[in-house]
């Protein structure tokens, strides 16, 4: 059985060094988040928030301005809930 994101802290450092962006808006909007967040964030949520951080910077950082929606394989119920949060930071 493996350990959830909450009950790892080794798995809470590695999120968080994903979250690091080679684009300043989304490493400042990303890094916010997680300071805010992390502690509290599910699983699922834990899920999302990496399904977002394999898409390419631009495109991450169109869905968190909001300037598009998710598609394809990003386009699921728990990312576009997680996305809703990201954009209130």
């Amino acid at each position: 059985m493996s350990n959830t994101h909450q009950a790892d802290p080794v798995k809470r450092a590695r999120l968080r060094w994903r979250g690091r962006r080679g684009l300043l808006e989304n490493d400042l909007l990303l890094t916010r988040f997680l300071d805010q967040h992390e502690e509290t964030l599910t699983d699922q949520e834990v899920e999302a928030f990496s399904v977002l951080l394999e898409l390419p910077d631009n495109d991450l950082m169109n869905l968190l301005l909001a300037r598009s929606e998710p598609e394809g394989e990003s386009d699921l119920p728990h990312v576009r809930a997680l996305l809703t949060r990201l954009r209130a930071i």
